[in-house]
């Protein structure tokens, strides 16, 4: 949760800092966050599958399978960041184009993306360490690195956003720029720890030689969730593409209120990654009775750390999004976003925690479908349905948001009653 926490400062800090220079500097990473967010999500599915079969290899006791598993989902990983940083890169301006970015925006929105783009081999490095530890219980390494990254952002943004001597001014740039200096200095300790670092979860060029019947089944765990996360990104996407119609003040307020709202999945997501590891290990040990007594306690957990930020979010949303941006039709659109969209978050929270139990199973065919239904059966359709038939304007956003978030967490629940996912890799050797 800590490490989620510093995730979600890393995109704070920088808007944050662009929001003095005004919404036109705060649209830039707000455009650009769901279009990184569809790249770097193939990295994600592929480092996930490698979480669930370095965590069931440790069930097993297989020392040997948990450093061959590491490896494999190294190289794949980096190829993975390579390939996607350059194509993005490349098809900035038409991207930028398809989301109907406004002109004042555009050539920040620009450059900013493209740096970013640049390092995200950098980002897909420290997947590889993050996945692994995760994958044995031991967060405190990654945790720290991350830290380290975060403060140097801290450091580094103010000093080239404004120009602080002896740096130069750079604005947006210089945002863009302090981010990927940060994932590269998190990159190199990253490296340094699973080269140099005597361990079982140890990088060697040797066992990175490709193992085709291993990428395959990297690929069966890591490409439905990769696919449905990357097609619910794309959503994200299209869904940009309405908020930038309504201007500056709700494209502003979208920004802000997603980043602060990320805050609040922390719980969400941290305890998915909790349940993806103990499930796997204990299906890899063969003692599925571990189960129900792990999600017990995550719902729990996941109780008391929710509902005291939301409640708190459907209060306060306005001032949270004037801390940032003090533009008074931005902090009208956040607080009426808050209100309507934060109640449902702690519904999809529980279904975040059931899907660590299917990550953890393997089964991620069902989150691949759950992901892309909840984005373009459900939010996009109709929140442009609403928008096009009703005087609701932005607040149709924010309704699709409260409706997709709903019934994606029931369905999810009945999914998880039927029990089929404790199938999923019945056929295959771990």
């Amino acid at each position: 949760m800590l490490g989620s926490i510093l995730e979600v400062f890393y995109n704070l800090t920088d808007t944050y800092f662009l929001g003095k220079l005004g919404v036109n500097a705060v649209g830039a990473p707000s455009i650009t966050f769901n279009v990184i967010f569809f790249l770097m999500i193939f990295g994600i599915g592929i480092s996930g599958a490698g979480t669930t079969l370095i965590a069931q290899s440790r069930g097993q006791g297989n020392p040997r399978k948990m450093r061959h598993y590491l490896n494999q989902m190294a190289l794949l990983v980096m190829l993975f960041g390579v390939f996607l940083g350059s194509a993005g890169f490349m098809l900035t301006p038409y991207i930028l184009q398809l989301l109907q970015t406004p002109q004042a925006i555009f050539s920040n929105a620009r450059a900013y993306m493209q740096i970013i783009l640049v390092g995200m081999p950098f980002s897909f490095i420290y997947f590889i360490l993050q996945s692994g530890y995760a994958a044995i219980g031991k967060t405190k390494v990654p945790f720290i690195v991350h830290l380290c990254a975060v403060l140097l952002n801290v450091i580094l943004d103010p000093l080239l956003i404004y120009g602080i001597k002896p740096f130069p001014a750079l604005g947006v740039t210089g945002a863009a720029l302090a981010t990927i200096i940060a994932q590269s200095v998190a990159a190199l300790v990253s490296l340094y720890i699973l080269i140099v670092k005597r361990s079982v979860l140890r990088l060697s060029f040797h066992e990175m030689k490709p193992q085709l019947r291993s990428w395959s089944l990297f690929f069966k765990i890591g490409l439905p969730s990769s696919i449905g996360q990357g097609l619910s990104a794309l959503g994200f996407s299209v869904l940009q593409g309405l908020v930038n119609s309504f201007g500056a003040g709700t494209i502003a307020a979208f920004g802000v209120g997603n980043r602060i709202m990320s805050l609040f999945d922390i719980p969400t997501h941290s305890l998915a990654t909790g349940v993806t590891s103990l499930s796997g290990r204990a299906m890899g040990a063969k003692q599925d009775d571990k189960l129900p007594v792990i999600l017990r306690q995550a719902v729990l957990i996941l109780t008391l750390l929710e509902i005291p930020l939301l409640a708190a979010s459907v209060v306060w949303g306005g001032d949270l999004v004037r801390f940032f941006v003090n533009d008074p039709e931005t902090v009208r659109l956040g607080d009426i976003m808050f209100k309507l969209v934060s109640p449902s978050l702690y519904l999809f929270g529980l279904y975040m925690v059931l899907t660590g139990v299917f990550q953890g199973a393997g089964d991620t065919k069902i989150i691949m479908v759950l992901a892309i239904a909840r984005l373009w059966v459900i939010r996009v359709p109709t929140a442009y349905l609403l928008a096009s038939i009703t005087t609701l304007g932005p607040l149709s956003i924010w309704v699709g948001m409260f409706v997709s978030n709903f019934l994606t967490a029931l369905i999810g629940f009945l999914y998880f009653r039927t029990g089929r996912w404790r199938l999923a890799l019945a056929k295959h050797t771990i």
